[in-house]
């Protein structure tokens, strides 16, 4: 199997010399979320101005262009000031192949009347079915030179420990150190336990320690054999994609990867929000920001037809339960239009709200799964995949109630209309046969995030 499926499939590898992690990424390019732009002071100095401009205009990152003027100006310790903008920047300098970079621009940058061409918004293809995979994220803390700190959770999602780098041994006169097969060992950070506590973090309340992501995709029409990156630090963002890929992988089947019905890709663009942010008095405020927002322009109802393979095997059990007596029953979780036009079934759970993510109404959940349910009557599949999914939570004292906000917060109200999210779910629940206690850290830590 190659690496590309172990990733979609989200299966171990073989142990091998370098280790069992999954097959990462390769990162051709990245694209920047925002841009730097002169300080009040460094802007008064014409030489910082200069190089600035003509560093811009090169596609030099930024970090680059900082250097120069702290060479050119050593009094300007920090000549450069994030700024938040409506567009991405693609810079040459940040690709290994440059001409990535100008390409990116002329297929999809635009001139928005003030005579630039940007990079305001692009379609993108993910790489992998698991939300985590293309949106690696962890609150990190850099050094001068290099990464100092990073959060890791414990294998049952209950911990969040604070990492670093163990001290490089020396050997026994204490005049060399010890060559280190694989690297540098991680371990747990001495302070606190080994804890991730923010509130309690010396780098934390300093801000040098932030929630660090990025988003890792390709690009359809960019000839690359490498992904691309985007990175950003905005909960808010990262938040909202995860539930815009959580509905799309629910209406799929488990899938976010590749095209959406066979040819729409996702797009990630900017749009303006207020969010909320506490001041250095302690008081919560309201700010304008530009955020990265993901988007799905797909007809949502065309992603709960279910593909040929499954189709066939839907079919074929039908086919199996008539043949043993049972009276042929109706698919109730197909879409349905009635007479006026108006959606029925799991496509109008899933797309009747403004925001990305399913709703979560107050009915009772495990009433409404209850495979004694006479109207409508489930297809054979259906009730049997219920049925196993209720056994098994009873065999492993999962408390309904919790499961029950758990599963809609998750995958959605109209899950059990779904053949496919019927079988997800159990499939999911399933993966936690021998580890009860991983499948109650998955709950609580869902049930914790605040949307």
């Amino acid at each position: 199997m190659n690496q590309l499926a172990v990733v979609n499939r989200q299966q171990a590898t073989l142990p091998t010399i370098i280790g069992q992690a999954p097959a990462r990424f390769p990162i051709g390019g990245k694209i920047r979320a925002g841009i730097k732009v002169l300080t009040q002071a460094a802007a008064r100095h014409p030489e910082a101005a200069l190089i600035y401009e003509a560093g811009v205009k090169a596609g030099k990152v930024f970090e680059e262009i900082e250097t120069e003027i702290t060479r050119a100006v050593p009094d300007l310790k920090y000549p450069l000031v994030p700024k938040n903008v409506p567009y991405f920047t693609a810079r040459r300098a940040d690709f290994a192949m440059p001409e990535v970079a100008d390409l990116i621009l002329e297929k999809f940058g635009e001139d928005r009347g003030d005579g630039v061409t940007r990079l305001y918004r692009f379609p993108v293809v993910f790489p992998a079915d698991s939300w985590q995979a293309i949106m690696p994220h962890a609150l990190m803390c850099y050094g001068a030179s290099q990464l100092k700190y990073w959060s890791e959770y414990s294998p049952d999602g209950r911990e969040r420990y604070c990492m670093t780098f163990d001290p490089v041994p020396v050997d026994g006169n204490g005049k060399r150190t010890v060559r280190i097969f694989g690297g540098r060992k991680h371990v747990a950070r001495a302070e606190n336990g080994g804890r991730c506590d923010p509130e309690n973090c010396t780098e934390y309340q300093a801000k040098q320690c932030n929630l660090t992501g990025r988003f890792i995709f390709l690009i359809p029409g960019i000839p690359s054999i490498n992904a691309i990156e985007l990175a950003t630090n905005s909960f808010y963002s990262m938040n909202a994609a995860r539930q815009t890929l959580e509905t799309v992988g629910f209406l799929r089947g488990g899938r976010i990867g590749g095209f959406l019905d066979g040819k729409a890709s996702f797009w990630l663009t900017k749009r303006q929000h207020e969010v909320s942010m506490i001041g250095e008095d302690g008081q919560p405020r309201r700010v304008a920001q530009w955020l990265i927002e993901l988007e799905a322009p797909v007809d949502l109802t065309r992603l709960l037809r279910v593909d040929g393979h499954e189709n066939r095997l839907i079919e074929g059990e039908r086919a199996a339960a008539v043949l043993n007596g049972a009276a042929p029953t109706r698919d109730d979780s197909a879409i349905h239009v009635d007479a006026e036009g108006a959606t029925g079934g799991a496509a109008a759970d899933a797309i009747g709200h403004e925001d990305k993510a399913p709703s979560l109404p107050p009915t009772n959940a495990l009433a409404e799964l209850s495979p004694a349910k006479a109207t409508p009557a489930p297809a054979p599949v259906a009730t049997d995949a219920l049925g196993q999914l209720f056994d098994l939570l009873s065999a492993l004292q999962i408390p309904r109630e919790r499961f029950e906000r758990y599963v809609k917060k998750k995958y959605g109200a109209g899950w059990n209309r779904n053949p496919s999210g019927i079988k997800r779910v159990l499939s999911a629940v399933e993966g936690f046969k021998s580890n009860r206690g991983g499948l109650l850290a998955a709950v609580e830590v869902e049930l914790d995030v605040i949307v």
